[in-house]
Parts: C-alpha cells; structure tokens; sequence
C-alpha cells in the first residue's frame, strides 16, 4: 500500500508538468498565430494604401492627358500651365501629398536648339511627372511616375530659350537628384520651378522665356552645400562672379554650380598649460568669392564662441580655405594646423588654437618642407638692427624673462636691485674691496603638461669691469611635478656643476616635469662693482606646442631680417619682413 501511494503521487507530478508544458507550447503556438495574423493584415493595409495612391496618380495622368495641351503645365511655374506643383488629397481614410513636375524635351530627333540641324521648335513634348507621399500612414516609400504628352499638328519656330543648369561637386562631377529652384519676377506672371537634375548632374529648362538676367538660380541637396547666382548691382556685391541666368530667343544659356557633401569643424581653445579656455571669442571667415571689386566672400567672418569644455563645434560647413581670428583680449601663441586651413568636402576636421595674452606686435612664423608638412627644430632668427635680435626654434616654446620690475622674482639673496629703465638686475658690492656672493630664484614656470623635452639655456649678462671668475655668474635649473621640491642642477645633471655659458644645453635629467625654476649665483670678488643681468630664455618642447612653428612677440615696428634653417634643408634669408600691425604669420618652406 506504501509503494502504491509513492507511484500516484509521482504520477499527479508528471500531469501537473505536462500540463505546463501544454499551456506553454499553446501560448507559443498561439502568439505565433496572432503575430502572423497581425503581419498579414499590416501587410494587406500597406498594399491597399500603395494601390490607393497609385489610383490617384492614375487619376491625375488622366487629368492632364485630356486637358488642351497649353494648360499642361505649373501654375505660376514653367511651363506654365494649370497643374498645381504640390497639393493634397485623401483618399480610403489617408492623406496623400502630390507633387508635380512639368518639363518641355527637346527631342534628338529632330535636332537640338543651337545643334546640327537647328531645332528652332526645341519643346517637341512634354513629361509630367508625379510622386505621391502617404502623410498619415506611418513608414511608406514614396511612388513616383511619368507621363508623356504631345501636342496635335505641326511645330512652329519658338520665341523663346532654353535654360540648361549643370550641377557638379568640388572634383567636378555630375550631382544627381539635385534640387533646383528657379525664380523669375521680372516677368509678368512671374515663374517659379522646383525641379531637380537628372543622372548626368543637369536639368534641361526648354521653351522658357527670354529675359536678361531674369532667372534666381539655387541648387541645394539634403547634407551638401547651397550655390545661387547673385543678382546685379546690389549693395555689398555689386559684381557677382554668377549673375542671375540670360535667356535670349532660339538659344541655349547654360551655367554651372557647384556643390558638394558639408563638414564639420571642431575649434579647441587651449592656454600654454593646455588648459581649455571657456567663454572664447574667436571669427571664422572662408576664402571663396561670390563677388569681385570689391571682393565678397560667400562664408564671412562669423563669430563663435568656446563652451565649458574649451571647444566649438561648427556644422554644415562648405568646403573652403578657412581663416580664424582672435576677436577677444587673447592672441594666437600657435595653431594646429596652421591658418589659413582646408576643409575638405564630407571632412570632420579639430583645430586647435593656442592663446596668451595679447602681446603688441607678435610674429608667428610656420615652416614647412616642400611637401607641405611641418619641420621640427628649424632654428628662426629675427633681426632689427641695433635693437632685436633673437633666434627661437620651431616646435618649441620659449620661457624666460628680459624684463625684472616690480621684484618679479620669487627670492633673493638681499642685494639684487631693480634698474629702471634698462629693466635689468643690478648687484652691488657692500664696499671696495668687499666680496660677496648673490642669488636670485625665479618665480614658477608651468608647462601644464609633464611630457616636456627642454633644450637650450640662454641669457644675456655684464660684468663690470669683465673678469674671468668662473663663479662670476652661475645658473642652476630644477623641475618638478609638485611645485614644491627644486633641485637645483647644472649641465651634469648634478648640483656640483653650473651653467656658466650662454646657450648650453640642458640635462635630460630635468624632462619629463611640469614646473620649473632657474637660480641666478653672482659672485662678487672685490674689484667688479656692478653686475647687471639682462634676460633668460629656456626651450622645451611638449603636447601643448604646435609643429613646425615659432613665436616672436613684443617687436617694435619695421623691418626685420629672418634666417630660418635646418641640418639638410637650404636655409632661407628674408630681409624684408616688414612688422606693422598687432598680428603677424609668416610661412616658410624650405627645400633640401
């Protein structure tokens, strides 16, 4: 009896599990059922709607087939004639939009207006063409299609023109599917055609009226550029290089505008730590004529401004060569790459602008190989005659001092004095005879980045009267990353030694920080009365210095001399580099 109670029990288990499994392959089976259901039913809406719209299209060719043949045409359009361009209809519960377009062809058959033979009756028929839309019916493809119409009995010599429109992109191939609009208000009713070019990148206007620089022309396309003619005499273009289109009787007016796939351009606006700059001003004007005396730029200086993250992103740009100009109290310290820039057409392109404050008179000098690209270490100097001379090296920045006022400095020894106006450092004995040793610690130079590379060390100094005292004047450096422990060393890399003459190079024990300081030793041996520091300079490359580009700033105005070369390139000398206004780039290439 135990063992026959265990065996019904099991048995109750596999019922209530197959009872499961029923329910669910049901469920299955039955969703399954109803989801087929609902696609078929989509599936005979969607084709009552497509043969819904394909009888109203059905109904218009029938509209015009028997309509007198002149009034085949566009109201208010060319040719013209009675069809309305766009309207709605309805239809099984739907609403549908209509387009039509009218267009007169001029047949090989019988030649071509201004062609062998001459067709003097170019417009030997006419093709409607309609496409129809489903405004309320969800997803749906639009359905388009053509209809020839004749007219009965013979042609007779036009009065009229033929507009020919040929659409191409920046490489100069055809543009398919462009859309072009034509306006004419100069006639009397005035015209307007909404079409668009056929696979060769051309739509052929035939049997329009003539009228003189009558015809607005635009051609756009959905992600590419705009291009119009212009129309004459007009304030701010008075000389268009695309007038509005001519159209003279029995002959053919043929343009061609050019458009192409736009780009994007992201600005980045960064200081010498490569901090992002936020609330930037800066203009952005292409290079690209529409007009000629005066010359008028069809993209012009538009204003942007940087985000909280330093940048601007512009959209919907025309391919151009761009220029970009500081519009706030900041100036260009270097630019990546260098402006004036190319964007090409369908380009995503990132500049990055490097900014200071504005400096009077800057120079920015670019130098480039013959193939285009930026040269690294190109040593640039700029001379003035009597009062500048300076060398700097491209790919590099320059730190330093020339000017020590107001104790601009972080500590001294006790005995270093400002001299005005010379804006020089000045060390004086405590008396004849006396000697006594002097320092001065600079303030903190901060790269913002710790991939560094520091080169020369340079500086400008007096003894007076000179004397040969290795410890008359000694330089130390130190870097860091925490701006608190200096190391001061000389060109070993140790503390042992000291920079004693001017443009040595500095220990690659000292790469790879972000802060550095320089300390200034005078030695005062008893005979040396005064000892005056001019300036300091120190090179270093890092992330934040742009390629192939050297900075001059606080020139005086003039003419400089500029020696720019390089181990393995022919060097180049310009003595006419003329400094005049705030701003100034200079771009040179050198060959080898």
């Amino acid at each position: 009896m135990i063992k026959s109670k265990k065996n019904s029990q099991r048995n109750r288990g596999f019922t209530i599990v197959e009872i499961l499994i029923s329910s669910a392959l049901f469920m299955i089976i039955g969703t399954s059922t109803y989801l087929a259901f609902q696609n078929v039913l989509e599936a005979i809406s969607k084709s009552q709607v497509r043969s819904d719209a394909i009888s109203l299209i059905k109904g218009e060719i029938e509209t015009a087939r028997n309509m007198p043949y002149t009034d085949v045409g566009i109201l208010g359009g060319y040719p013209a004639g009675k069809l309305l361009a766009s309207k709605t209809l309805s239809f099984g519960g739907n609403s549908f939009s209509l387009t039509t377009t009218v267009r007169n062809i001029d047949d090989v058959f019988d030649g071509v207006l201004g062609g062998t033979p001459n067709d003097t009756a170019p417009a030997d028929y006419k093709i409607v063409e309609y496409e129809i839309d489903c405004t309320t019916c969800g997803p749906f493809t639009p359905i388009a299609m053509t209809t020839t119409i004749s007219a009965k009995g013979l042609e007779s010599a036009s009065t009229n023109g033929s507009l020919f429109i040929n659409v191409r992109d920046a490489s100069g191939a055809p543009v398919p599917e462009a859309s072009v609009q034509i306006v004419n208000t100069k006639l009397n009713p005035s015209i307007t055609i909404n079409d668009e070019t056929n696979n060769s990148g051309v739509l052929q206007l035939v049997d329009i009226p003539p009228s003189v620089n009558g015809y607005q022309v635009t051609v756009s396309k959905t992600g590419y550029s705009t291009d119009k003619t212009y129309d004459l005499n007009i304030p701010g273009n008075p000389n268009p290089l695309l007038p509005h289109a001519t159209v003279a009787t029995q002959q053919v007016t043929s343009i061609t505008l050019f458009i192409d796939k736009v780009g994007t351009l992201t600005v980045t606006a960064q200081d010498p730590q490569c901090a992002p700059i936020v609330g930037l001003g800066f203009a952005l004007s292409g290079a690209k004529l529409i007009g000629i005396n005066p010359d008028v730029v069809k993209y012009p200086a538009t204003n942007f401004t940087t985000n909280s993250a330093g940048e601007k992103t512009i959209t919907n740009l025309e391919w151009d060569s761009y220029n970009i100009a500081s519009v706030g109290a900041l100036e260009f310290t270097g630019t990546v790459p260098f402006v004036p820039f190319v964007l090409n057409p369908d380009a995503t392109m990132a500049v990055k602008l490097l900014f200071e404050p504005k400096v009077p008179k800057s120079l920015l000098t670019y130098v480039i190989d013959s193939a285009g690209q930026p040269i690294d270490g190109a040593s640039v100097r700029l001379v003035k005659t009597g009062s500048y001379d300076q060398t700097r090296y491209t790919s590099r920045r320059t730190i330093g001092q020339t000017d020590w006022g107001g104790a601009d400095y972080d500590a001294q020894s006790g005995n270093v004095k400002y001299d005005n106006p010379t804006t020089e450092l000045q060390i004086q004995t405590a008396g004849d005879g006396a000697t006594s040793t002097e320092w001065v610690i600079s303030n903190t130079y901060d790269m913002g980045v710790t991939n560094t590379t520091f080169y020369h060390l340079r500086f400008d100094a007096q003894l007076q009267p000179a004397h040969s005292s290795p410890d008359a004047l000694r330089i130390q450096v130190a870097t860091n990353n925490d701006n608190a422990t200096w190391n001061f060393v000389g060109p070993d890399g140790t503390d042992n030694t000291y920079f004693t003459a001017s443009d040595t190079l500095l220990p690659t024990v000292l790469d790879g920080k972000r802060y550095l300081r320089y300390k200034i030793y005078f030695y005062l041996d008893g005979t040396t009365t005064i000892s005056s520091f001019k300036d300091i300079a120190i090179d270093f490359t890092s992330s934040c210095v742009p390629a192939g580009q050297a900075l001059f700033n606080d020139l005086g105005p003039g003419t400089y001399t500029i020696t720019i070369s390089k181990s393995g390139y022919q060097t180049l000398v310009d003595d006419a580099v003329s400094i005049s206004n705030d701003w100034h780039q200079y771009k040179a290439t050198l060959t080898q």
